[in-house]
Order: structure tokens, then sequence, then C-alpha cells
């Protein structure tokens, strides 16, 4: 039998096989990082643009995934953080004149509160329970943005601009691209602040109320404190991502932050695998570009045409983009034998 078809016979047992690292090989790591310096410089701005966005949205989902992934709590209700933040940012630059940079950290605060106030009463729930709250949240949070006491705020209905900013020290480059690789270095920082927290002490009580909550708690592991704390980072890395988003669109306005998005970054986080981080920009990758790959195959039915595309990946690959990356790896182990 070759090494191809012994992998090929196994794959489909891939969660029988030891844990894997979280996150790629170095390598791998280099060489992505790598293209993502360099590819801004040999295309359009638009296409750094959508290359921003994949970063953002891969943001999301990452917190997305440390929540889920990482502490086993289901949520639906990350567009009410991304607006927060997004919105967080969009006043302090336009009523305050405050620096964009300054306004990421703001955001990430004002987030982790709200998501560990949001959390307490959430303890009680769980499974589908939280969900459904979560649901709540985000279905409830663009009419709270469009009430007339913050009007003068939020502008209402018609929302704010946000002014893009210019590369500093003088340097020869668009907007786009000054705000693209600003985008990459703070994702670089949250992401490997990500995998260290879950490489640590927290990261180990997560999961463990993730796999079996009576046992974290017979363990010494207080689930009440760390459940809220995988609200309070997963809201507040959500924030920043808003922060960004805002920037990079220029623009917020309440029905920008529906359940659409929600629902979007849940099915990012799933079809690249559930508490794989790498997969977090994949699965950014599938929600950014296959609905317009969708439509360009059909404008009058590119909600049936993206339906169809999404079943065949999750009946291809049910465990996402990890599942891809674990079959690699196995393949590679077996042709490297031979």
């Amino acid at each position: 039998m070759s090494a191809v078809e012994e992998v090929a016979e196994g794959h489909q047992a891939v969660e029988a096989v030891p844990k894997r690292a979280m996150t790629l090989g170095t390598g791998t790591s280099l060489v992505v990082l790598a293209a993502l310096l360099i590819a801004p410089v040999f295309v359009k701005n638009f296409i750094i643009f959508q290359m921003t966005m994949l970063l953002i949205y891969g943001l999301a989902v990452l917190a997305l995934n440390i929540l889920t992934g990482g502490s086993g709590q289901f949520s639906l209700g990350q567009s009410a953080f991304y607006a927060v933040g997004a919105y967080t940012t969009a006043v302090l630059m336009e009523h305050f004149n405050v620096n964009y940079a300054l306004t990421l950290p703001v955001a990430g605060v004002v987030c982790f509160g709200f998501g560990f106030l949001f959390g307490q009463p959430a303890l009680r729930l769980s499974g589908v329970y939280l969900a459904l709250a979560t649901f709540a949240l985000a279905t409830a949070m663009p009419q709270l943005l469009k009430l007339n006491f913050l009007e003068h705020w939020t502008g209402g209905v018609q929302g704010l601009v946000v002014t893009k900013p210019d590369a500093p020290f003088g340097l020869s480059m668009s907007q786009d691209m000054w705000l693209y690789y600003f985008t990459l270095v703070v994702t670089l920082a949250i992401y490997i602040f990500s995998v260290n927290l879950l490489r640590s002490r927290s990261g180990r009580a997560f999961m463990a109320i993730r796999d079996n909550e009576i046992a974290a708690s017979s363990m010494g592991v207080n689930v009440a404190l760390y459940k809220t704390l995988a609200f309070g980072v997963s809201a507040a890395i959500t924030g920043i991502a808003g922060s960004l988003g805002a920037i990079a669109v220029q623009f917020v306005a309440p029905d920008s932050y529906t359940i659409t998005l929600a629902i979007s970054l849940f099915l990012g986080m799933v079809v690249g695998g559930v508490g794989w981080l790498p997969g977090s920009f994949v699965g950014a990758a599938f929600i950014i570009f296959v609905p317009n790959m969708a439509e360009s195959i059909s404008k009058g039915l590119s909600g049936a045409v993206f339906g169809v595309l999404l079943f065949l990946v999750i009946y291809l690959v049910p465990h996402g983009a990890r599942q891809i990356a674990i079959f690699g790896q196995q393949l590679a182990g077996k042709l490297r034998k031979n």
C-alpha cells in the first residue's frame, strides 16, 4: 500500500490522532509571513484592502476560536463586540481627535469589560441556551446604537464617517498599504498573545473547562472566573478587530453589525477548524472571497451557490482546514519514511 493510500485510509479518523500543535510550524509560519509582507507591493489598492479585511476578520474569528475552541462556550453575539469596538474608535477619532492607534487599546479595554460583565449572567447558561442569549445580544445591538440619546455620539441611523490615516514619517505609500501593514503588526501581536495564552496556565484551565466542567472544578479550577475571563478576552480581541474594521472601511453604521456578521464569523471558525488558531484566517478568507465567487457564478442565485459550496466544504472536510493540515502532515511523514 502506498503512502498516499495509507494516509487517505486513516484521514477520516482525524480525531483519533494525538493532539497537534495549535500553530503552524516555524518554517511554514516564516513563509506565510514573508508572503504577507511582500504581496502588497505587487497588487492594486483594492486587493490590499481585501487583504486587510481578511486580517481583520481573521482576528474576529480567532477571538471566537479562543472562546469556543478554548473554553467550549458557544457565542453568536460576536457582532455586538465588533460593533462596540468599531464605534469606540469612530467616536474617539471623530469627536475627540484621538490618534487611531491609541483607540485600539481603549476599544479592547471597553470590550473586555463589556464581555466580562456579559459573561456573569451567562454563567448559568451553556450549550444552545448560551448561544441563544448571545444571539439576542447580537440582534439587539444595532437597535441600541440607534437610540435617540446616543445619536449625538453614534450618528444614529446615518452612522459616522471615519478618516483613514495617512502613512507616518512621510513614507511614500498609499493609505491602504500603510493600514495593511499596521493591521498586520497588530494581528501578529494578538496572534502571538493568543498562542501564549492557550499554552499558559489560564489556557489549560480554559481547555479543562471545555473538556469537562465538573472535573475541572474538582481539580481546583475557578470555573466561574475562567469562563467570564474567556468571554472578556474574546470580546477584547473582537473589539480591536472592530476598531481596525472601522478605520479600514471608513464608516460605521448600526446596520453594518447585524446578526449576519455574527453568523459569518461563526461560520469562519467552523470552516477554519474549531480550536486551530491558523484556521481562523482560512475561515476569514472563506467568508470574504467565497460569497464573491458565488456571485460571479450566478448573480441571481448567489445565495444558493454559496450554500452548495459551503455544503461541499463541510462534507469533504468536516473538521475544517485543520483536518487538511493534519492530513498533509501525515502524508509528509509517510513520504519521508519511504
